[in-house]
């Protein structure tokens, strides 16, 4: 048995179940190692057309002119470095910011720069490049890089908007070949079957995690944009 604690006061009840649990999550552990190499494992993509996105100045704090255009292909800034985009339910339909997509991206605005030392790291939404900007000076997000999807159908090709404009929060990986062509690796989404409705990015924010480990769970409680 691995002891956890020095505490004197666990009762062999306790003991038992904690070393039962610690087993559990030994498995669970060596399980999401093996479904992450599964994941690495996935045979090339399909090759994409080259996006158009648009884009802001870098400085947050910049006002929200001029206005760039840039390509799927040149947001590669290096060989062997893949492409991870967040999709933010934010335009077109969604015309509120998604409070739990919000939520996630206030913990990608902390870590991006660690991210950012091995693979590309972006932030697409349907939103226009002013709007966008504004809920993320809201939020702080300084850390991020923010792309407007404008006209492209990019949403719309992996799966993050349907045929009327309604958002879905994806997360996409991309590859560069050695030739420059661009292909898709991998996508998710929070529905993974009919009565898994918003638990399919869950490893993508730490707090459902830390919420786990109470006695009372996540429960029912879900973000908000005003606290």
């Amino acid at each position: 048995m691995l002891r956890h604690t020095r505490l004197t006061g666990e009762s062999t009840e306790y003991l038992a179940a904690r070393e039962e649990l610690r087993l559990a999550e030994i498995e669970l552990m060596r399980h999401r190692e093996q479904v992450a190499a599964q994941r690495r494992a996935l045979p090339p993509g399909p090759p994409l057309e080259d996006y158009v996105f648009l884009e802001g100045p870098a400085d947050l704090d910049a006002g929200d002119a001029p206005v760039r255009e840039v390509r799927l292909s040149e947001l590669f800034t290096g060989p062997e470095r893949p492409l991870i985009v967040y999709q933010f339910m934010y335009g077109k339909k969604q015309t509120d910011p998604c409070p739990m997509c919000t939520l996630w991206i206030d913990g990608f605005n902390g870590i991006a720069r660690h991210v950012t030392r091995i693979a590309e790291f972006v932030i697409a939404a349907a939103a226009d490049p002013a709007t966008l900007r504004q809920h993320a000076r809201n939020r702080g997000w300084a850390g991020l890089r923010l792309l407007s999807c404008g006209d492209s159908t990019f949403k719309y090709d992996t799966g993050s908007e349907d045929e009327d404009g309604e958002q879905d929060s994806t997360v996409s990986v991309f590859t560069r070949d050695g030739d420059g062509t661009v292909r898709h690796f991998y996508s998710a989404h929070p529905r993974m079957a009919g009565d898994i409705k918003e638990r399919g990015i869950d490893l993508l924010a730490p707090v459902w995690h830390l919420l786990d480990l109470t006695p009372g769970g996540r429960g029912d409680w879900y973000p908000d944009l005003n606290y």
